[in-house]
């Protein structure tokens, strides 16, 4: 049985995740298993998920994956680069992936490929920490950087934010020597993080028809302002009713605004020095304290430290990183276990392979937490500690320690588009 790895944060699992899911086990085989490494309860967009780590997982295990494994916050909150490469070396260390499945906008892993290679040699970087000095976004050094060694049209997959994904997919896969093929199938529909279309002009679209896909931005949206019926056809059949009968509601990172605030007016240029990607080199430290001591809200903050060269995503990062409290010395060179978050019977048969054949401890019950090594008992505590600050967030708030009282989702049933 061939086995499909897919990285996602499946914020909420949505037609377009079940098309992907589809067309991969069209191109490598129809009985392939799919494991997915899934972000917990924090997402790289700087937000919490739009539900918890296990309802997102019943939901892509009725979307037709078999196993989900999670990606721990620490590397779903970093940058594209950090993202990749913690959830490749979970995809690798489970033992039992033949290939890797990315969405992209180019629709051909083989574009992406000499782009990859070419970011990982040393002249590129050079050339990228030349442009970096000279005040230019990262993104802009990295798109200068591959032109001028592979040309203008090669480095053009770099301006689109998937492509830019997958090519550090393959690089994480190339660093770690890896036999996982990458593989890649065209995104359709919105484009990541858009709106897909005018909800209120649907009327006038040819035919009254609706797009097959809508971006995950636009359901979270009519999600959270409550246009749920816009939203069910974009969504399992049963999802609506799981996702609306949630019984602590959805979460939202104003609830904790204040708290983050007083975070803020505690925190010294020495304290945001120590977050990842803090730019210290460049003097942001000082401007992220003196905003912090005079802001009163997150919108004039940002306002306060904005400058060209300091994204607003990368911002957004230390903000949470600032509220989690994860600083540089927290992130580990590697993941120390597999956690699982969910299975169906296939991944069930799955996991019994993965137990012989991972280079990793294997998590199904938080109780084994207590017998991992000292830095493996570490980063589940941190888990934890990510979980119950993410449980503020909702309306109601649950009570701490859910990281060590809930098991994995273990279900069957497979997607129905309803």
């Amino acid at each position: 049985m061939q086995v499909i790895g897919i990285v996602a944060e499946y914020n909420p699992f949505h037609t377009g995740h079940a098309y992907q899911i589809h067309e991969s086990r069209r191109l490598v085989g129809a009985d392939s298993a799919v494991v997915a490494v899934m972000s917990g309860n924090w997402v790289q967009q700087a937000d919490c998920a739009i539900a918890d780590k296990w309802l997102r997982t019943r939901l892509a295990l009725m979307g037709g994956v078999d196993l989900v494994l999670e990606l721990p916050t620490v590397w779903a909150t970093s940058s594209a680069e950090g993202f990749a490469r913690g959830a490749i070396a979970l995809l690798e260390t489970s033992g039992v992936v033949d290939s890797l499945s990315f969405g992209s906008e180019c629709g051909c892993a083989e574009s992406l490929t000499p782009i990859a290679d070419c970011l990982s040699s040393p002249l590129c970087q050079e050339n990228i920490k030349a442009l970096a000095e000279t005040g230019l976004p990262f993104a802009q050094c990295r798109q200068q950087a591959v032109e001028a060694i592979l040309g203008t049209e090669a480095a053009s997959p770099l301006s689109h934010p998937n492509n830019n994904l997958g090519i550090e997919y393959i690089r994480a896969l190339n660093a770690l020597h890896s036999s996982i093929r990458p593989m890649t199938i065209l995104r359709r529909g919105a484009q990541h993080n858009g709106l897909s279309f005018d909800w209120e002009g649907e009327d006038s679209a040819p035919s009254g028809a609706m797009p097959r896909f809508v971006s995950a931005t636009q359901l979270r949206m009519d999600l959270m302002e409550g246009r749920w019926d816009r939203a069910e056809p974009y969504l399992g059949c049963e999802s609506r009713g799981l996702l609306e009968g949630n019984t602590v509601g959805l979460p939202g990172l104003s609830r904790v605004e204040r708290a983050i605030l007083a975070k803020f007016r505690t925190m010294t240029a020495e304290d945001w020095a120590r977050l990842p990607d803090s730019g210290q080199g460049e003097g942001l430290p000082q401007r992220l304290e003196r905003a912090g001591r005079t802001c009163s809200n997150l919108q004039e903050f940002f306002s306060i430290v904005k400058v060209k060269r300091f994204t607003h995503a990368r911002l957004r990062r230390l903000v949470l990183r600032a509220y989690l409290g994860i600083t540089q010395g927290e992130i580990p060179d590697k993941p120390s276990y597999l956690r699982v978050l969910g299975m169906n019977q296939r991944g069930r048969e799955l996991l019994r392979d993965m137990k012989r054949r991972a280079a990793l401890p294997i998590l199904t019950k938080p109780a084994h937490a207590r017998s991992l090594s000292s830095a493996g008992r570490e980063q589940f505590e941190l888990e934890s500690r990510y979980t119950d600050l993410y449980d503020l967030c909702f309306e109601t708030v649950p009570a701490p320690g859910r990281e060590w009282r809930t098991g994995p989702v273990v279900m069957e049933g497979e997607w129905d588009e309803g």
